[in-house]
């Protein structure tokens, strides 16, 4: 009885996904990697990232997320805490996703399983594309005017001391959502799907961290599916 109780219970748990209000930035956001401006209080609670997969040999390390919008850009932040800060590539589109990097897949229209990927490392690089998911993947999307900073605390690629952790700041215009009819500030009670990603580490010790669930059994961050709900409020 207890067996089939804590089935029940888990599976209620994978079923459902999270959501996250979007509020409206109140003033200023300068793109710097270091959530300090006064913005970011503003903001809805931090996403805590979860831990789905227990064969994964990297070390479980917090992630925290928020997010902010204005009638210019989508704002994402992430604070990631890492002692060992490793990244690097330095080209736009380089696989960025085996360095230390955050990922923000996010979908305008959430009646198809459409969405774009950005995946940026601690030195700030971007891999940016379109992903008809899941028979294929646009590379040679680029989206422009994309303001992206990081703030390491502490020593990049130098393993053997101890960092503190890295934060990515990140503002994306409206317009890059053009695909999916998004060209401009969604309305306040739109809702996107989306899901927010860490990589910590790197081969062969690294592991995933993510806002929502993908209830894949190996590890991956690519099941739109399973993207958690974005719900802009003014």
């Amino acid at each position: 009885m207890k067996l089939a109780i804590t089935l029940i219970l888990a599976l209620t748990a994978a079923a459902q996904t999270p959501k996250y209000e979007v509020h409206r930035a109140p003033s200023k956001i300068i793109v710097d990697g270091r959530a300090t401006d006064p913005a970011w209080a503003a903001a809805a609670p931090a996403i805590e990232f979860i831990f789905p997969w227990e064969n994964q040999k990297g070390a479980k390390q917090k992630t925290t997320a928020r997010l902010l919008w204005d009638n210019d850009n989508l704002y994402v932040i992430y604070q990631c805490e890492d002692a060992d800060v490793v990244a690097h590539y330095t080209n736009l589109d380089d696989p960025t996703y085996k360095d230390d990097a955050v990922e923000f897949f996010v979908n305008p229209k959430p009646s198809q399983n459409f969405y774009y990927g950005l995946e940026m490392n601690a030195r700030a690089t971007l891999y940016d594309y379109f992903y008809a998911h899941p028979h294929l993947l646009l590379k040679r999307i680029n989206f422009t005017g994309v303001q992206l900073a990081t703030n390491i605390d502490g020593t990049l690629n130098q393993t053997g001391d101890k960092d503190r952790g890295w934060v990515l700041e990140v503002a994306i215009p409206w317009k890059n959502f053009e695909e999916l009819g998004a060209t401009e500030a969604p309305k306040p009670g739109a809702i996107w799907t989306a899901n927010l990603n860490r990589w910590d580490g790197v081969e062969p010790a690294r592991r995933l961290s993510l806002w929502s669930d993908p209830a894949m059994k190996n590890p991956t961050p690519h099941n739109p599916a399973r993207f958690g709900q974005l719900h802009f409020v003014d």
